[in-house]
């Protein structure tokens, strides 16, 4: 279900994904681990940043990040992270942004992800921090 999630926010089928996210969260909440159950979490905020659901998503992230970090769950944790920044970002939140795009790297790397793993989050991270000096520059 999560792959069919993931499908159709690409196709921009979001009323059709946001239906499925839901289906995926109340299996996982039945039947799967509770880091399971944050997975989906996630993905069904990755709709709702697609839909412009800004706040909400970004509410409902920040509970992933809580739970994960609370269970040292570091790639859950990273992945919340880094589609938190994603919000923060779009949000107009660069600091936010920033914030959680390091903490993602940071996350990563402890749990020993290869250079491909972190290039996403780096890369985040060089982009969000050059939107920042650039807002500092025209001050």
């Amino acid at each position: 279900m999560n792959e069919k999630v993931t499908l159709l926010r690409l196709l921009d089928r979001l009323d059709e994904a946001f239906e499925i996210a839901n289906q995926a969260l109340r299996q996982a909440r039945f039947t799967g681990d509770r880091q399971d159950f944050v997975l989906c979490r996630i993905r069904r905020a990755q709709v709702m940043q697609f839909q412009a659901k800004l706040e909400e998503a970004a509410s409902e992230l920040t509970q992933c990040v809580l739970e994960s970090e609370t269970h040292e769950w570091n790639l859950t944790a990273a992945f919340a992270r880094e589609t938190r920044g994603k919000v923060h970002f779009e949000q107009d939140d660069l600091d936010g942004a920033l914030a959680d795009f390091t903490a993602a790297v940071f996350l990563r790397d402890k749990s020993g992800a290869s250079p491909d793993e972190l290039e996403s989050a780096l890369i985040a991270v060089a982009v969000v921090e050059s939107f920042i000096g650039e807002r500092r520059a025209l001050r």
